[in-house]
């Protein structure tokens, strides 16, 4: 087995150790920004993904993706847009993630669609190294929606991860 060979399977078991909060272990208290940055870099960064920053928290509210904060402080619900939004942001635009949200939520409570999500992805990540895992069999099109989103989280970080590895430097250009 090569270097690269080991260094991918370290991180693929690493991501399988990854736990993702539930909607009941979101912060219960209202955060500032620079709280929400710490917050949500903190579950990222167990990923691998590049951190969020208060601009770009910013820019999802002038877009509308999430609420505006009320007195500079979020809530729980605008904490868990921030992580969806963060996930789904390198394979969809805002405007396809806040409508995709819209969506499932118009047929389940918030704190159910995010978990549901949550749970689907920490399930992929424990298995990333089953390929069945990607497998679509739902009949209910928003289940369907939110699986298909898990695998492009799936596929994007295992993708990013194994670029990372296997690259090669470029011959400097003078």
């Amino acid at each position: 087995m090569t270097n690269n060979e080991e260094q991918y399977q370290r991180w693929e078991q690493n991501l399988k150790n990854v736990e993702l909060p539930l909607w009941s272990e979101l912060p219960k208290f209202d955060l500032y920004m620079d709280q929400v940055t710490v917050f949500v870099n903190g579950i990222l960064g167990q990923i691998g993904m590049s951190p969020v920053t208060p601009a770009m928290i910013n820019n999802y509210v002038k877009n509308k993706a999430i609420i505006a904060p009320v007195k500079k402080k979020y809530q729980t619900m605008q904490i868990a847009d921030i992580i969806m939004i963060s996930l789904l942001k390198p394979a969809f635009s805002l405007e396809t993630i806040r409508h995709a949200i819209d969506q499932v939520t118009a047929n389940m409570y918030p704190q159910q669609a995010y978990d549901n999500f949550v749970k689907r992805l920490s399930f992929s990540f424990k298995n990333i190294d089953n390929i069945s895992n990607h497998a679509i069999k739902e009949d209910d099109l928003n289940e369907k929606l939110m699986q298909v989103a898990v695998n492009v989280v799936i596929d994007r970080v295992q993708s990013e991860k194994l670029l990372e590895i296997i690259q090669k430097p470029l011959p400097k250009v003078e």
